[in-house]
Order: C-alpha cells, then structure tokens, then sequence
C-alpha cells in the first residue's frame, strides 16, 4: 500500500463518516481512527498490492441529521473512566503472546485480578521470550493487542483499572 492509496483511503472514510477502521491482509495491517483522539494511520508491514487486490469495505453505518450531535457525547462520557484506567506498555521491540505456549491458556484476560509482578504475557524478541509482568494491581479490563501482534516500545498492553 502506497502513500497515495492510503490518502485515497483515509479521503474515502472521511468522506462516508467512519470514525474507525482496520485492515487486515496477509503482512498488511492498517488501522485508521478518527474522532476525540486522533491517531495517525499505522502500516506494521508493507506487502505487495496482490494481497490487497480482495481488500473489502466495511458498509458505513447508518447516520441521520439527528443522531450526529449525541455521537460526540458518548467518547466525552467515557473519558473520565479512561483516564483512571493504568496502561501496561511494552518494555521491548517483539511479538505479543498472550500465553505461554500454543494451545494454552493465556496468563491473563479481562476480569482477572492481577498483582504487581504478576506475568500477563511474554514478548519475544531475538528468539528470546520475555515474561511482561504488571507493574500495578487491580483488574485487567482490557487486552489491546492480538496475540501473534507485533510490539513496539512504549506501546500500551493491557488497560488496568487499579485497585483504590
């Protein structure tokens, strides 16, 4: 996917109005959100155009004039929940595992507690997997990358809600 492919893309989903989208073809990953927190277009792996050739569109969803007002409320209302949630972020560069071997079950999913050192996932970089351990207590509410994805440094893990 080149430079002007994904200007084509982004033009075409402002244009229908859709505030998240994502992309998923053999090492082709793109995922676009719009909206309260703007989030640039992130390619993890460029692969030629013939995996992209069977690339769908999602059908836009359905807006009328009186539904668009309340929209931007909804994200504002959710804000302050967000903002008391703790991110685990990636200490390394790897591939995101949420178990510790395939077929087993993973170290942690939301709803768990977990415990300041606990294990949550293992990244591997180098051949070398690295146990991820929380650094807070409290409960997982979410898990934001898919196991198998790639990792980078810094980027947010597992969503926290700490224990008061």
């Amino acid at each position: 996917m080149n430079q002007k492919e994904l200007k084509e893309l982004i033009e075409f989903l402002i244009e229908k109005d859709i505030s998240e989208f994502e992309l998923e073809r053999g090492d082709v990953k793109v995922r676009i959100k719009r909206g309260a927190d703007p989030v640039a277009p992130i390619i993890t792996h460029v692969a030629p155009m013939a995996s992209m050739q069977s690339a769908t569109m999602p059908a836009p969803p359905a807006h009328s004039a009186s539904s668009a007002p309340p929209a931007p409320a909804p994200p504002r209302a959710v804000e302050p929940a967000e903002e008391e949630l703790h991110a685990v972020k990636s200490p390394i560069v790897g591939t995101f595992y949420e178990a510790p071997g395939p077929g087993a079950l993973p170290f942690v999913k939301p709803g768990d507690q977990v415990a300041a050192g606990q294990v949550l996932c293992i990244i591997e970089a180098m051949k070398l997997m690295n146990e991820i351990e929380s650094d807070a207590s409290g409960e997982v509410v979410k898990v934001l990358v898919n196991n198998g994805q790639p990792v980078e440094y810094g980027q947010p893990l597992f969503a926290i809600r700490p224990r008061k």
